[in-house]
This record gives structure tokens, sequence and C-alpha cells, in this order.
């Protein structure tokens, strides 16, 4: 019975972190970029009270052995990188990635972080940066007299300046890939490190060798699916309500025990 309660109590608090993921999931439903993540989880140590092959007599031999697991523990929540849908916005410093290649910004501390939002924005000084500031790497600087923006779909930047009605190129955005993008760590605010468990980045042009093409007003929404979250929410809260059961129909048995010495 004691073990009927460990088993419950840890389905309990595994199910309690999956819809923890879940509402994270949810919440994030309309961030740009964002990518969902899933739970996985793994069985725990077997007590095993009898082996298989265990001789029962002199001429026969137990087929299967006699078991019993001791629940159920959350070993990660992997993170989806399942291109999203694109989003038309029209804005000529929107730009999505259609592939496995990441945005690379510049860090107040000086490392690199990657980043699948392309909300890209103009600071003061001319410079492309993303929502929150961080200045793109390389830098990509626009002069004041800009008319019209243009961006490739290889990541080149060009201006059309006051007067002018050819294009100047001012500078080309670099993408980098992972092997592993799962072993990425978030950041917030979009942004990804990389890990031991990614690799190191390999950095390259966009359209070339699985980068991805890079596409001038659209923007990339998140890959979560609210009809599928919605489903493993139910899940996961029958499951935590059975696990509670367990813990109860354990307490009286419990009690039942103890009641028959009286």
């Amino acid at each position: 019975m004691i073990r009927a309660l460990r088993s419950a109590a840890s389905g309990m608090f595994a199910q309690q972190l999956n819809l923890d993921n879940i509402a994270n999931n949810l919440a994030n439903v309309n961030t740009t970029g964002f990518k969902k993540m899933e739970m996985q989880f793994q069985d725990l140590m077997y007590q095993v009270l009898r082996p298989a092959n265990a001789s029962l007599s002199s001429n026969t031999i137990e087929p299967v052995e006699l078991s019993i697991g001791h629940g159920v523990r959350p070993v990660a929540n992997t993170r989806s990188f399942a291109q999203g849908t694109l989003m038309e916005t029209n804005n000529a410093l929107d730009v999505a990635i259609t592939g496995n290649g990441f945005l690379q910004v510049q860090m107040p501390d000086g490392n690199v972080a990657y980043t699948r939002d392309g909300q890209i924005k103009l600071n003061p000084n001319g410079t492309l940066v993303t929502a929150s500031g961080y200045m793109l790497e390389p830098s990509i600087e626009v002069p004041p007299d800009t008319q019209q923006i243009l961006i490739s779909r290889e990541g080149i930047v060009s201006i059309i300046s006051a007067g002018q009605t050819m294009p100047d190129e001012v500078g080309q955005f670099e993408l980098a890939r992972f092997v592993n993008p799962a072993g990425l760590t978030s950041a917030g605010q979009g942004l990804y490190h990389e890990t031991l468990a990614s690799g190191p980045p390999i950095r390259g042009e966009a359209g070339r060798d699985g980068f991805g093409d890079i596409e001038q007003g659209f923007l990339e929404g998140s890959n979560v699916s609210v009809v599928e979250e919605m489903v493993d929410m139910i899940t996961a809260q029958r499951a935590y309500e059975i696990s509670s059961k367990g813990i109860k129909a354990a307490d009286e048995m419990m009690k039942e025990a103890v009641n028959l010495k009286r």
C-alpha cells in the first residue's frame, strides 16, 4: 500500500508538470516564432517479487516474472521546432524563416543568442534590432534617407534612398542551424542559447544547406495547436484525478489493515 501511495503521488506530480507545460503552450499560442514543448515521461524502477525462470518445482519453471513498478517520472520537455504558419504582415522589416535556420542576436554580455522571431525594428542609429532591442549578428545599418527596404530570400538587405531608383546592398542576414536544436536552452523573449547538447552553431546564408529561405513581409506564428493542447489538457486532468483516487484508495486500505487488530 505504501508503494501505491508513492506511485500515485508520482503520477500526480508528473501530470501537474504536464499541465503546467500545456498551459505555457496555450499562453503562447499567439507568440511570434514560439515553439511548443512536449513532456516526456519514464517509468521508475521495478521491484521483482519473483523473477522469470524461477523454479516452482522440479518439473516447472515460471514463464514470466512478478514485479511491481514504483510510478513515473518526468524526464524532459522537448521543444518541437516544426514550422509554424506564416502570417502576412506586409511590413518590410518583418521576416519569417522557412527552414531550420535561426537569426543570430548580439547579447549585452557579448554572447550570441538565436531566435525565430522575425519582428525586426530600426533603432535610433538605423541599426536592425529585434523587438527587444538586441542587434542582429552581423549588424546591419540602414541610412537615414532610406525610402524602401528590400530583403531577398537569401537574406540580402538592400535599400532605395531618396532620389534613387536602383537598390544598394547594405548587408545580409547570416543564419545559424544546429544538429540538435531540441538541445537549445530557452532564455525567454524568443531567444535560445547553445549548449553541449545542441552542438555548436553551423552558420551560413539563407537558401543554402538547409538553412531555409527568408520571406519578407511575413512572420512565423507559433506551432501550437489549440485543439491538440486542449485534448492533452483533458487527458492530463483525468490522469491527475485517477492518481488522486489511487492515493485515497490506498489510504482507505491502510486504515482497514490497521483496524484489523482492534
